[in-house]
């Protein structure tokens, strides 16, 4: 059966009168807030799926960490997040879906003008944002760019100030492959980087590249893509200098030992043509959707938000806004997830309105 029939199947016919906002006096809206790597892929689907159903989902992009926060606080529907709650977190709430949407990458994005092509290496990553290197022209940058004109210009690295997914992500790769990295900086959604200037959120980030001459930064490969900042070719597990693209990054989902509860790590993949900085990315609810005060046409209508969004005008939203959609596995596993939804502990997609 086809994953769209699926999904069709999987929305009871019944919310048409929920969906047309006609049961009841109160009109029903949804709120999320979270990543900001995935903006503007959320951005472009909920503004379709409120043009089609007649549904307002408001979006936030305010960085991974407020998304975790906001749903901890019973603030918003869903979190967006591009890393995974760990186990502890998930001791601390109570349980928690994660909703793989996409595919992204996170890429060092510079501004050197004249240089349309750089490649890098993380051991110089960790060496540009520790201070060892601070020149473009440094040797060790030149070595692995030959016949490239590198300038006698100041290196200004940039990074993220806000607690981050993507910062996580960017750190875990960073950790994984670099012990200096590791030992020095570390992983997680805030580090305390040795140098660089600080922006807030991918556009912050992108922002400050695209102003400054000579700044070098990881920021989601989506802002990179849509505004034309450069980025680097990064060496593989494979010793390959890899560009970011759709391709590339779409490879590193092998997604054949996927969890059901859909936490996996994807970064660093062994295969030869990968991006190696690569995650999914979620949106968290909670799995039991009787809390504050919610109606079951709360609950009803985001899960069929959910599963608009994993469904395959999601999979075109995703990829026009530069992100890979869910391969099969994957999406299965989401649609799977979602339908776990209970209200009052039955299933959301078993009860029926009146």
């Amino acid at each position: 059966m086809k994953l769209t029939r699926c999904v069709k199947r999987c929305v009871p016919l019944l919310l048409v009168c929920l969906l047309a906002s006609s049961c009841g006096d109160q009109e029903v809206s949804l709120s999320g807030a979270g990543a900001t790597f995935p903006e503007f892929f959320y951005k472009d689907i909920t503004q379709q799926f409120g043009d089609e159903y007649g549904i307002r989902v408001g979006y936030g992009a305010t960085g991974s960490g407020a998304g975790i926060r906001n749903l901890q606080d019973l603030t918003v529907d869903f979190g967006g997040t591009d890393v995974f709650l760990s186990d502890k977190e998930m001791e601390a709430m109570p349980d928690v879906l994660h909703i793989p949407t996409c595919i992204g990458g996170v890429v060092m994005g510079y501004n050197l003008p004249g240089v349309s092509q750089l490649n890098m290496t993380p051991d110089l990553v960790t060496k540009i944002y520790t201070g060892i290197v601070t020149n473009w022209n440094d040797p060790l940058i030149a070595s692995i760019n030959p016949g490239t004109n590198l300038p006698d210009r100041a290196i200004t690295p940039v990074y993220r100030s806000d607690g981050s997914g993507t910062t996580a992500v960017f750190t875990g790769f960073m950790s994984e492959v670099d012990d200096t990295w590791l030992t020095s900086i570390g992983e997680g959604k805030s580090v305390d980087f040795k140098k660089g200037v600080a922006a807030k959120g991918n556009p912050g980030v992108a922002g400050v590249i695209s102003q400054t001459v000579g700044a070098i930064g990881y920021l989601g490969s989506e802002y990179s893509m849509a505004q034309d900042i450069p980025s680097a070719n990064m060496l593989n597990q494979q010793g390959q200098y890899v560009a970011a693209n759709m391709e590339t990054i779409s490879i590193t989902a092998n997604t054949a030992d996927m969890l059901a509860d859909t936490r996996v790590k994807i970064s660093n993949s062994s295969q030869v043509d990968a991006y190696p900085i690569t995650t999914f990315t979620w949106m968290i609810v909670y799995k039991e959707q009787a809390y504050n005060n919610r109606s079951i046409e709360q609950a009803k209508a985001l899960q069929h938000f959910l599963l608009y969004v994993v469904g395959d005008k999601g999979a075109m939203s995703a990829k026009k806004n530069y992100f890979a959609p869910l391969p099969e596995v994957a999406r299965t596993r989401a649609i799977d997830v979602i339908n776990s939804m209970t209200y009052e502990g039955k299933l959301i997609k078993d009860i029926s309105l009146q």
